[in-house]
């Protein structure tokens, strides 16, 4: 599994809130909830975002509320990975869960700008800013939580090994 993609890039503390705002929690259809995806901290988000795209942070990103909404939003944006320095516990659960791949890599954001070309192998572990001509380890996925997301999340998994 590979996603390449350029950096939108974030810091420290990035809540569910303005992942998706609660004024849209009354949906849980992905494209709606991709059209306010960030408007709260980045309001050209959507205007910006291409498919593939790779969102970079530093610590804690995702804190606060345990909605599910928040992943669905960026997954249906069309961002490919997050890659962050930490994530809050139970955003880094739901994100395994609908299949949007998360990895931890704390030199990533600090060496990396917003629009850089990105690349990330999930299976050796390995983040290539290529703008910068960078190498960055982290932790593989386990290989169950490759299969979660190549099945599109844990209830994809499910449905397709229960035959």
């Amino acid at each position: 599994m590979i996603a390449k993609g350029k950096a939108i890039k974030y810091g420290n503390n990035v809540d569910t809130d303005v992942i998706i705002p609660a004024r849209y929690l009354t949906s849980s259809d992905p494209a709606e909830l991709a059209a306010h995806c960030m408007e709260d901290i980045d309001a050209d988000f959507i205007n910006k975002v291409e498919k593939g795209d790779i969102i970079i942070a530093a610590k804690n990103f995702g804190c606060g509320s345990s909605r599910e909404h928040a992943p669905m939003a960026i997954k249906a944006s069309g961002i490919s990975c997050v890659v962050a320095k930490t994530f809050a516990r139970i955003f880094y659960r739901n994100s395994i869960n609908i299949g949007l791949p998360i990895l931890e890599c704390e030199e990533l954001c600090d060496e990396s700008d917003e629009g850089d070309s990105i690349e990330v192998d999930f299976e050796k572990g390995e983040i290539r800013n290529i703008t910068k001509g960078k190498i960055f380890k982290t932790q593989p996925f386990p290989e169950f939580m490759q299969e979660i997301i190549e099945n599109d999340g844990l209830v994809g998994y499910i449905r397709n090994n229960m035959k």
